[in-house]
């Protein structure tokens, strides 16, 4: 499994897709188990949910969706 095209695939679906943003918000390893159909150890996932908030945070994009990853100060 190509993690960076996941991490990247996950972001475009955070971007595009309000319900999954609120999902990804709430329950991320869920979330995210979901988009790449394979159940894997919860920390490999959080690695997954960490890049995609990363990016989705560099992007500016927490903004664009209200806050949903918390104010950036």
């Amino acid at each position: 499994m190509d993690i960076k095209a996941k991490i990247e695939e996950i972001v475009e679906k955070v971007k595009s897709d309000k319900d999954f943003a609120n999902k990804f918000q709430s329950e991320p390893i869920k979330a995210v188990e979901g988009v790449i159909g394979v159940d894997l150890p919860d920390d490999q996932i959080q690695k997954v949910v960490d890049g995609v908030k990363a990016k989705v945070d560099l992007g500016g994009i927490a903004d664009k969706l209200g806050g949903l990853f918390g104010k950036k100060d």
